[in-house]
């Protein structure tokens, strides 16, 4: 407000200002009423003041669980499925084919072929471990045509361990018969 406008109010409320002194004694009973208010504030405590600690602390551990999961999270890595829907294919096809290729093997498990087919399993264990770095490289590479071809060559190279082994457990098979043919005709 202006000047004038101040001094022109003033002199419009000029009567109307409450000009008395209170009474004797109005500042003690004004400190008495306050400090009663006081008390009566401090009497009534907070709900929950006691949880406030422990839902920091929950808190706390929710944001750490949080930040550990995510930083943990391993990049999914790529196979032969995720490049394209033939290579897909691919991958089922072989996988098929290992499978029932193992599975033949662990039918013919005699106590005669059993070192061959461990021996065969540790080959198998060790392309695996091949075929999961070949994954990471993929990954890594951006499914790289030479990382694709090396993981098509590490199934085919599995199948032709488990071929080799049947022809060998066919051929033990063979001199077995050929054996029991020669010890009943003595």
């Amino acid at each position: 407000m202006k000047k004038d406008q101040l001094d022109s109010l003033f002199e419009r409320l000029g009567n109307e200002f409450d000009v008395e002194h209170p009474n004797l004694g109005h500042e003690l009973r004004f400190l008495e009423k306050l400090q009663g208010q006081h008390h009566h504030i401090a009497e009534r405590k907070p709900k929950f003041t006691y949880l406030k600690p422990l839902f920091a602390v929950a808190a706390t551990v929710v944001i750490c669980f949080s930040v550990f999961m995510a930083l943990n999270q391993e990049p999914k890595l790529n196979d032969l499925a995720s490049v394209s829907p033939e290579l897909s294919k691919t991958q089922d096809f072989f996988t098929t084919a290992i499978a029932q290729e193992l599975a033949s093997i662990q039918s013919e498990r005699t106590p005669e072929t059993e070192a061959i087919i461990n021996d065969a399993l540790k080959q198998l264990d060790i392309l695996e471990i091949e075929y999961d770095k070949l994954k990471i490289d993929l990954t890594k590479s951006g499914n790289d045509k030479r990382v694709i071809y090396a993981m098509i060559s590490n199934f085919q190279t599995r199948i032709d361990i488990l071929q080799n082994v049947l022809k060998s457990i066919e051929h033990i098979k063979e001199l077995k018969t050929k054996n029991n043919e020669i010890k009943n005709t003595i």
